[in-house]
């Protein structure tokens, strides 16, 4: 299963966490390894000046980088790490178990739990990311949810090469690979896997395996 494994969707050249993916089959695995990974880290240090008016529940759970923009009204729970440079803007709501690497952004009323931001990548407008991983330089346009549980409530599996494939994650978003861009208002369903550089138009339901470079049309 080459293919759906994470050097098929991400770089993780120069990437402090490259732990979370360490032997892994397929790239979704981080998910299973984020909890734990953060619970064994010394979380706590917070390298920037916080306005008083922005929330911090857990601070000792929390760490945040150098450089890092946090505006009033953002609200972080811990256990996360914030990485040098990012820009958490006010509104956000970022609910634990989230890692970041260096220039993220999570903006304006965007919610964010259990997930992995690579370097540069942007949810920054009315986004929802649960359970997800965005790798490099991706950017959700306004308004993208990734929707992250079955409505009948069983676990997400990922069917590939008419082989039905358990991911273990009863809650599992989207894994977007490095460089891919969402447009505004679209959504995907859960356990969407979108390759490296692919475009999905504006306002469209996202769903299955987009290859890498593919651009993504299908409307609701």
């Amino acid at each position: 299963m080459q293919e759906l494994s994470t050097n098929q969707f991400f770089s993780l050249e120069s990437w402090p966490h490259s732990e979370l993916f360490e032997k892994t089959t397929f790239v979704w695995e981080a998910l299973h390894r984020l909890a734990p990974y953060l619970e064994k880290q010394k979380l706590g240090k917070i390298e920037v000046k916080v306005p008083s008016t922005a929330y911090l529940v857990n601070p000792e759970l929390i760490s945040i980088g150098v450089g890092t923009v946090v505006e009033p009204g953002a609200y972080i729970q811990g256990p996360v790490i914030i990485g040098p440079d990012n820009h958490i803007r006010h509104s956000a709501y970022v609910r634990g178990y989230v890692v970041t690497g260096k220039n993220c952004v999570i903006g304006h009323s965007t919610e964010v739990k259990h997930s992995i931001f690579l370097r540069g990548a942007h949810a920054a407008h009315f986004n929802y990311v649960g359970d997800s991983i965005l790798g490099s330089d991706v950017n959700l346009g306004a308004g993208v949810k990734l929707a992250n549980f079955r409505l009948d409530r069983q676990e997400v599996s990922i069917f590939f090469k008419g082989q039905k494939i358990s991911t273990g994650l009863r809650k599992f978003g989207a894994i977007i690979g490095d460089g891919a861009q969402i447009g505004c208002n679209a959504v995907t369903n859960p356990g969407t896997l979108i390759g490296p550089r692919a475009f999905c138009y504006p306002c469209v339901n996202i769903k299955g395996i987009i290859s890498s470079r593919a651009i993504y049309k299908e409307s609701l």
